[in-house]
Formats: structure tokens, sequence, C-alpha cells
């Protein structure tokens, strides 16, 4: 058998701890800890450099606090979350090394993720170590990992499953000191405030080649443990797939865990994978005092930022790969055709655009590639999403405004992480977490998303791991492949972990590559108009006089919708529907002269999960623009098209046909409303389980239907006030802003 030959930072790593340049044997120069970034997989423009971080002499560590209030548990299966107006005050330690360990030097409170990062800008020299290439930092910066468990700062939801007081919630590292290794070059480039670290660093480099072999790796006799069995499994996914046809979800992404007794190091087990399994986010981040080390090969981004652009690379859709080259090019066409597969990485992109219009300038956020990622045992389905930060924001707050990443919770991402909380028997703690760094003078910073990953703990001598693998389960999973799935996605990790056998393949192993596929949609929007956010539409009246309101149900796309608003040169208000100042103000006898006073120039009723009734403010503006109390244009999307049909006693269905989510859909128009006579046939996007159904009234006429007759869209007799079920923001709604310009052309009948 072959001896596995090592190369890269990864043997860079174990040719400096050898030289006591990092590692137990490099503590004058700082701390034992390690961070690396491990980059390969498909040649692509996130597989362009690998850093290897020098010992460091300050960190922030969050640990769980004590005394966590007890959240009262969600039934989000069934659509029944609470919603905090607040979150609880994030406390940071910041530690010191200092005569060969770390001391508590100071405590940081910070509102939430983004705000702690933030803060850590005045800690950071501003060091200008060289001009750095695209996506590397600029001098010192921030390393480390940072948990799931990080979403009781970032989501606005009560969690049950908290971690243990005291476990580690987050590490970041300053670092000071770095090795860039250039995968297209196989240059090693040093750079640092620490001449010693750096001159000895680069006398090692200059001295021999870069690899090492690992040895064989031993045979693991302990047997590993799986939080759930594959019954278990497929009951939890059915559990999830009927609240999908309830309406309550697009998609949820569950996942499961295996556990076990490591016999080796976890840093030989990362290197084990970066031979067996490459990936562009390939990180190893461990510290040594506080007993925690993750080894991952994951391939996903969460965010990246350079020069002010975000950018994000979801990742949904997968097959394994082929045999051969022919049975490998048929795996890729069939993802390619499968609507499952395609449907789910809409949603997901649709997800992620919404994300980063959150903090993106009006008209920036697009899709830049459309691509199939092959690695070495599977293909996946990856779009490039790009977008300018706003000036006010930095990429720290970017960061705050899209964690947990998408692809690991699904959408509506609110409503899946109360899911998730309820249906998983874990907590997740490090997987589908991150590991990343940030740079926060540039403002530069990369983090990935924590799939293909090992969390390991150490107590005493004596080293355990946890290994989570899951899917996005939509409407159309099989429960069985979904199983299947999740077993063969982490089977890299458990073999190199020694719980599987060396022989155990539930896939073959194929050439890494890319394969370029046709983006589906892209938005030119110029002379763009502004968007504001409203918390308390009566205390706040004034601000959207004049202005689009939409109503945010607690959906994953209303951004999306208010960004193509803004982008056709309109100004935009978008407040929260479903919060408590959104039901007191439903229930005040004031909200009427709200309006009057203040009128929006249009009012968009946004979608969202559940039924119309959970958003009481979106019924009641529904019941008052039927009753011409207000009178102004009026659109529902989805949930909100459904509120005013219900409003007017049109009942509220499953569609028997089974829930679309993700799809585009062939829609048949009379031409009337919101329709011209080149929009009588068209596809459109559909997010929905539920319908509503009935024939016309003296008020509401369904003006076009689906392939099986279904409503898809309702316009008054005499106002201007029009449903559409589908969703026309959505990147797979081509002809969808068209919708949108023909509601905006029209005037309030006041």
């Amino acid at each position: 058998m072959p001896v596995p030959k090592l190369t890269g930072v990864s043997a860079l790593a174990s040719i400096l701890i050898d030289a006591n340049l990092l590692g137990n044997g490099a503590i004058k120069h700082g701390a034992p800890d390690l961070v690396l970034f491990n980059s390969g997989g498909p040649a692509t423009e996130l597989a362009k450099h690998s850093i290897l971080c020098g010992p460091s002499r300050t960190r922030v560590v969050i640990r769980q606090p004590e005394n966590w209030p007890a959240g009262q548990p969600n039934n989000a299966l069934a659509g029944d979350i609470e919603l905090l107006s607040k979150t609880q005050v994030l406390t940071a330690e910041i530690e010191e090394w200092k005569h060969g360990c770390w001391y508590h030097a100071n405590i940081i409170s910070a509102t939430g993720l983004g705000d702690l990062l933030n803060k850590l800008h005045t800690l950071t020299p501003k060091n200008n170590l060289y001009h750095g290439e695209e996506h590397l930092p600029n001098g010192a910066f921030w390393a480390g990992t940072i948990a799931y468990e990080m979403v009781h700062w970032t989501q606005p939801i009560s969690i049950s499953k908290i971690s243990q007081t005291n476990d580690v919630l987050a590490v970041l590292w300053l670092i000071e000191n770095h090795v860039i290794h250039s995968i297209e070059t196989d240059e090693y480039t040093v750079y640092g405030s620490n001449p010693a670290w750096v001159d000895e660093v680069e006398s090692v480099i200059a001295s021999r080649e870069i690899t090492t072999e690992l040895p064989p790796q031993p045979k693991n006799n302990h047997s590993e443990l799986s939080s759930i069995d594959d019954l278990e499994h497929i009951k939890s996914i059915e559990k999830i797939t009927n609240s999908i046809a309830n309406g309550m979800f697009y998609q949820v992404n569950f996942g499961r865990f295996w556990s076990g007794e490591l016999i080796e190091h976890p840093m030989v087990i990362f290197q084990r994978l970066t031979i067996a399994n490459p990936a562009p986010y390939a990180t190893y981040v461990e510290a040594v005092d506080l007993g925690v080390a993750i080894a991952s090969s994951s391939p996903e981004t969460l965010l990246r930022c350079h020069n002010r652009i975000l950018s994000t690379a979801p990742i949904k859709g997968t097959v394994t790969r082929g045999a051969s080259r022919s049975e490998d090019l048929a795996m890729i066409e069939s993802m390619i055709a499968d609507v499952k597969e395609r449907s789910e990485h809409r949603m997901l992109v649709d997800l992620m655009r919404n994300d980063l219009s959150s903090i993106c300038k009006v008209g920036s956020v697009n899709v830049s590639r459309f691509d199939v990622e092959s690695y070495a045992n599977v293909h996946h389905l990856v779009s490039h999403i790009k977008g300018e930060l706003l000036d006010e924001c930095t990429s720290s707050d970017a960061l705050n405004a899209i964690f947990p990443g998408g692809s690991i919770t699904g959408c509506p991402r609110t409503m899946v992480c109360a899911a998730i909380d309820q249906i998983e028997t874990t907590n997740r703690s490090f997987w589908t977490g991150s590991v990343g760094w940030f740079d926060p003078h540039s403002d530069n910073s990369s983090w990935n998303i924590l799939i293909r990953t090992l969390e390991a703990h150490k107590t005493g001598k004596r080293w355990a791991g946890k290994v989570g693998a899951g899917g996005g389960i939509t409407i159309r999973s099989d429960p069985k492949m979904e199983v299947a799935e999740a077993v063969w996605k982490s089977q890299a990790i458990r073999k190199a972990c020694g719980w599987l056998e060396p022989d155990f393949d539930l896939t073959n192993v194929g050439k890494l590559e890319r394969t370029s596929l046709e983006i589906e949609n892209t938005f030119d929007y110029t002379n763009c108009g502004t968007i504001d956010y409203v918390a308390d539409l009566e205390m706040s009246a004034e601000t959207i006089a004049g202005k689009v309101l939409i109503i945010d149900n607690l959906d994953s796309f209303t951004l999306n919708i208010a960004h193509a608003v803004a982008g056709l040169g309109y100004d935009v208000c978008v407040v929260n529907g479903r919060d408590n100042n959104s039901k007191i103000a439903a229930s005040s006898p004031s909200i009427s002269e709200i309006f009057e006073h203040n009128s929006p120039s249009h009012l968009i009723l946004g979608p969202g999960p559940g039924k119309p009734q959970d958003s009481v403010l979106t019924m009641k503006l529904a019941t008052l623009a039927l009753e011409e109390i207000i009178n102004l244009p009026v659109l529902g999307v989805c949930l909100g098209h459904q509120a005013i049909g219900v409003a007017e006693g049109f009942q509220l269905i499953k569609d028997p046909n089974g829930a679309i989510h993700g799809t585009p859909v062939t829609c048949q128009s009379d031409g009337s409303g919101l329709y011209n006579s080149s929009q009588k046939s068209c596809q459109y996007v559909r997010y929905n389980s539920l319908l509503i159904t009935g024939d016309a009234t003296s008020k509401l006429i369904p003006n076009i239907h689906d392939e099986y007759g279904s409503i898809m869209g309702i316009r008054h007799s005499r106002l201007p006030i029009h449903g559409i079920q589908f969703h026309p923001e959505s990147i797979g709604s081509v002809e969808g802003v068209e919708i949108f310009k023909s509601f905006l052309a029209l005037q309030s009948d006041a």
C-alpha cells in the first residue's frame, strides 16, 4: 500500500511543529493553538491560496453563559413560535498569552455577533504587511471558529437546546504572523510582525521540500454511536414533510450525529482528509488548553468580503460520482434535470439573495456564476452570489445577517431554526457553524460553513469526536434516500476517524473539476430608490408616507421583493408583520388614521410561513382595503394573496396537487389586471402548500390559473387590489419584475 504523502500548509504545519515554530514547542513565540486553512478541491476562485497562522498572543473566547434563561419550547412544526423583542447580552473574554499560558485580560459585551466582531477593531494592530491579493488579509487579522449556537444572537427566537454552561461557543485568535501558500505557483510567503519567527520559518521553507509522510492509519476498535437510528431518521423526515405540506416551511435541513473515541490526534485525521477529500474550505482549529479541535473538509462558502464586495456560494443539489467518465457525466445531467435538486437549489439562491440584500446596496445583488463542482465523492450545484456592502455596514455586520448559513438551516430562516431546535435530538455545537478570518482594517473576510466536519474534545489524554451530516428536506424528499445521503456525506470523515472500515464505500471517486451552467436570471436595476425599516408602525407612522410599504411576514424572500421595488426607482419601507408591535398596531383603533394621514403610495402584503391568520396585521390591512377604509394600490404575494382571498370569503385549502416550492410553473392569465396580452402564458416560481379556492365574488375575480385550474391570482372588480400566489421576485420567475412594474404603475383611487 502506498504511503500517503502530505503537501501544502498541512505538511508545513507538521514541519514547523517539529521545528518548534508551531505547537507546544513554540511557546516563546505565542500559544500552541493551531489555525490553518488548507484550500483544495476543484480549481476555482475559492481554491487559490492557503493560510497557515503563526502562534498567537491574544484570543477571544465566548462561552455558554451561566443561568441562561430557559426558553419556551416552540412548536414550529405546527407554525407556533414566539419572537423575542431583544436577545441576551453577548459577552466574550479577552485573553493574553503570558508566561506560557492564557491569562484573563478583559471582558467585552455586545448586542450580537456582528457588534462583538466590530469591537475587535480597536484591539487589532494596523500592520500593513503587504498589498494583498484578492481574498487575503492585508495585515493583522482575527481567525477562528463559531458554533451554530451563536444563533442565540442572530435569530429572534428562543432556543431550548442550549450548550452546557461554560461550553465553548467561539474562539478567535489575533494573527500577526502567517504563511500564504499559492496553490497556482506552489510558493510560500511569510508575513509577520515578529522578525524572529518570520526569519526562522523562511529558513525552514528554503531548506527543504514541503512534504511529509503520514503513518498507516491504525485500526480503531471503538464503535461509533449514532444520535438516531435510520428508522428515527425517517420518522423525523416524515414529520418535516407533513409540516411542509401544511404550509409551515419550504425546506428544513435536518441533521444526525455519529460519535466515538479517536485513536489518532485530530490534526492527523485532518491531514488524512486533505488527501482523501480535498475541499476549498478545509480547515483545522485547535485550542489546546480548552481541549477543543475542529477538523473540516468543507466545500462551502458562507461569506467572503473583498473591497466591500460580498460574496457567498451556497451549495444545494447533490449526487454521487459515477463509476466511469460516462457515468459521471450522466450523474451530472441527472442532477441538472432533477426537479427536486433544482428546486432545492433555487430555493437556497432566493434565500441567500434575500440575506445579502439585508446588508447590500439596492441593485447590487446578483448571481455571478452557476456551476457543478465535482469533489472526490460527490457533485454539487453551486451558485455564486455577489453584492456591494452598504456604506454604513461592515463585513462583520454581514456575517451577523446571514449566520447560520441558509444551506444548513432551510427557509424561511427564522421558522426553520426553531424547527431544528424542536426536532433534532441534540444541539449542533460547531457542526454547521463556521471557521474563518476577518481583517478589521481592510474589512476583508472569509468564512466557511462547517459541513464534512469532525468536532473533537479531549479529556485527559483521550480524544473523542462527533460528526454531523444531513440534508435539506423538501416536499419531494424520499426519506430513505435522505438517510442514505446523510451516510455517504459523512463517510469520508467517519473513515478518517477509523469508525468505518477502509473499504466502506457508498460512492465512487472521481476527478476534481468544475462545469459552468447558464445563470437562470439576472436583475439590471438603475436609478434605484431607498429601503427603510420600521420597528413600530404607530411610533414611526410618518416614515411610511409616500413610500411602498411592505409587510414582512417572517419570510426569507421579502427583501428580494423590497430590492425589486426599490430597483425600479421607488422608495420602500419594510415593517415586521409577525412581532408584538405589529399585533398591537393591528388591534389599534388608529390603524386606519395612520394610513389616512401618512398614506404609503402602495402596500405589499408579503409572503410568509403558515396561514394568513398567523399575521394579524396582514389580515387587518387586507380587510381594511377591501372595505375601502384604506385607499391605495394593494398587492398580496403568496400569504398576502391568501389573506385578501380569505378576508373576502374564499376558502383556504391544501393544494390538492401537492405543495410546490422553488419550481417554475406555467400560469395562464386572462390578460386583465396586472397582465397584458404578452403575459397570458408565463412561468413563475411557486412557494406554497396552501391555496385559496372559490368562485368570483362581487369584489374579487380570479384572473390567472395554473395547469390544474388552481387560482394563481385575483383582482378586485374596481379597486387597485391584486393578489398573486406565486413569487415574482424569485430567480426563476424570469418575467416577474413585469408584475411589479404593472402594480407600481397603479394609482390610488382616493
